[in-house]
């Protein structure tokens, strides 16, 4: 299977209603926009397609979160980090059949698969995850307290890719 990356250029209502929608459901931008995407082509989604774009957003989500915290971007980095960790989880899910569609049902989900596989730590760096997010909005972590997360964020990816497909 190979999935095609590309960069849209959309008009301006457009993009906002994507944005809208991914705010109100937790989403990423991508996510809202490919469920449109296969909706209009009267397509079905397929798991595995999900769980690997699931996967692949992860990736390049902590790659730009590597690049903005080199930047010193702070606020930005802490997004791209929730982000991906968002992601992953969601890719997990989806190589189970099971998806999520809002912030509590991550959360739920996270924390189930902490009891599945006795490993609570998964909770503790999720909430981490969580923090950054919060972080984005309001920007009162300092850049090492963001570096540290960071690692656990990588963590909590490390763990989780090896649930995929299990």
């Amino acid at each position: 299977m190979v999935l095609l990356e590309l960069v849209l250029i959309l008009p301006r209502r457009i993009e906002e209603k994507l944005r809208e929608e991914a705010e109100r459901t937790g989403a990423s931008i991508e996510e809202v926009a490919l469920d449109a995407l296969y909706r209009g082509m009267s397509e079905e989604v397929d798991p595995a397609e999900k769980t690997e774009l699931y996967a692949r957003l992860s990736e390049r989500y902590l790659k730009d979160a590597e690049e903005f915290l080199t930047k010193g971007d702070y606020a930005q980095a802490s997004e791209k980090l929730w982000g991906a960790a968002s992601l992953m989880v969601k890719a997990v899910a989806a190589s189970r059949g099971i998806s999520i569609s809002s912030h509590g049902e991550l959360f739920s989900y996270v924390r189930r698969l902490g009891e599945e596989t006795g490993n609570p730590e998964l909770r503790r760096l999720f909430s981490v995850a969580s923090t950054l997010h919060q972080n984005f909005y309001e920007n009162w972590l300092s850049g090492d307290v963001v570096k540290e997360y960071a690692e656990d964020v990588k963590q909590l990816i490390g763990e989780l890719r090896k649930l995929v497909h299990q």
